[in-house]
């Protein structure tokens, strides 16, 4: 699979013809809807096997074998090379395709106001071939230690026909947002403990669930060791009934991290207790911050080189974003929110306001700024098939588990060419 980012003057007809492949094989990779109107910066999928290099100014036959994880040899007789020829800046290598690796993903999919929507239905159709699991968001605790269901509609039916499991997820969510209070009542109160583990058995036995998600979030600082003992009850309980235990991890960088939303992740004991863990490696940029890349892969290799010290990276997930933002300028702090963008949305904002596609090469991430109708100015991060292949490669590099997205429904079709072409999909049939 090849990467092109379009430049000045390219056409979906000779990009095509630069890589020995048809118009319509990129057009339907890349669900391009104006094929005619590239965006310059844009980051385009190839559905090639393998791949060209073109060569650079000081780029040797060895530094381009490691850059790709081949050897000199391979290049030297797939390119009909003569051994130490030199190589013309421009001269199209072509770089056999690895062999793919074993991958578990994960797809969290959320459901907007009781239901499931038809487009919500249609993603999860589309993706579940791509996913060892399914995950509905969410299963939302009760003050009486009950559950309060998502909509499932035809997920079941869908991960089935697809070799998918089920996650079920398992939150302190309220309406008001994760409640430290509830929280608390969670992890401090051994009948209620019981009571909401024979409420999660039940479900998972009655719908089919594999794997029970907990997504404890904003927890009193000072209850890291009951949840601790909480995931040890919840392991010893779980899998006596024959199922999984996995955890969501705010992204920390050290053990010592303060703030409510890190201190009770205690990174080594989940992963010592649990199956497997998602590390939630997004959210640099949110919504109500000020503009830069949601998940820069600077911050993001920060968090998993401190997660692989005390977690075993076969349990690790990595999480990843699916959207990007929109945010108004000049940001002003409890300010206008920004508005949350599919990668497709957002190429298509920087088509109709006929701007250009950047790339910040220490986050790896791309964006633009414009401005709108009204005379406001817009700055715009997102994801793009460059910014994901930097953490396939870092998984690659790091012996992880796998991927996990938050979340399906918003279109990114680059994701899915550039997991498909180099990974095997772990299932759980």
């Amino acid at each position: 699979m090849q990467i092109h980012v379009v430049a000045q003057g390219e056409s979906v007809y000779s990009i095509a013809n630069l890589y020995e492949t048809t118009p319509n094989s990129i057009i339907e990779a890349n669900e391009l809807e104006t094929p005619g109107n590239l965006v310059i910066g844009q980051a385009l999928v190839i559905p090639i096997i393998g791949q060209f290099y073109f060569v650079q100014p000081g780029d040797s036959l060895f530094e381009v074998a490691r850059r790709f994880g081949t050897t000199v040899e391979q290049l030297i007789q797939v390119n009909q090379l003569q051994p130490g020829a030199v190589l013309p800046v421009g001269f199209r290598l072509y770089i056999p395709q690895a062999p793919k690796t074993d991958i578990t993903t994960n797809a969290y999919i959320e459901p907007f106001g009781g239901e499931v929507s038809e487009a919500l239905q249609t993603a999860a159709q589309r993706r579940a071939p791509y996913l060892s699991y399914l995950a509905p968001f969410s299963y939302r605790i009760q003050t009486d230690a009950s559950l309060q269901a998502p909509p499932l509609d035809d997920f079941k039916q869908i991960a089935q026909a697809n070799g998918a499991a089920l996650m079920m997820v398992v939150t302190n969510l309220t309406d008001e947002g994760f409640s430290d209070e509830l929280g608390r009542q969670i992890l401090t109160d051994e009948q209620f403990q019981n009571n909401l583990l024979d409420n999660i058995v039940q479900t998972a036995k009655q719908v089919g669930f594999l794997d029970i998600h907990f997504d404890l979030e904003f927890l009193p600082a000072d209850l890291g060791e009951n949840y601790n003992q909480f995931l040890r009850k919840a392991k010893q309980r779980l899998s006596s009934e024959g199922l999984l235990l996995s955890t969501a991890l705010a992204p920390k960088t050290s053990g010592e991290q303060v703030g409510q939303w890190y201190e009770a992740h205690d990174y080594a004991a989940h992963g010592e207790i649990v199956d497997f863990v998602v590390l939630m490696t997004y959210e640099w940029g949110y919504s109500g911050g000020p503009p830069m890349a949601v998940s820069p892969i600077d911050q993001v290799r920060k968090v998993v080189d401190y997660a692989v010290t005390v977690i075993p990276p076969e349990k690790i997930l990595l999480g990843q974003n699916l959207y990007g933002y929109d945010w108004t300028l000049p940001f002003v702090p409890g300010g206008e929110f920004a508005r949350a963008i599919s990668p497709q949305q957002a190429i298509q904002i920087a088509r109709e306001n006929n701007v250009a596609i950047s790339y910040d090469q220490k986050a790896q991430a791309p964006f633009f700024t414009y401005t709108d109708g009204e005379g406001k100015e817009h700055e715009v991060w997102f994801e793009d098939a460059r910014s994901i292949q930097a953490k396939f490669d870092l998984i690659r590099e790091l012996n992880l588990k796998g991927i996990s997205y938050w979340k399906l429904g918003l279109s990114f079709p680059q994701n899915w060419e550039l997991l498909n072409s180099q990974f095997n999909i772990v299932k759980n049939e």
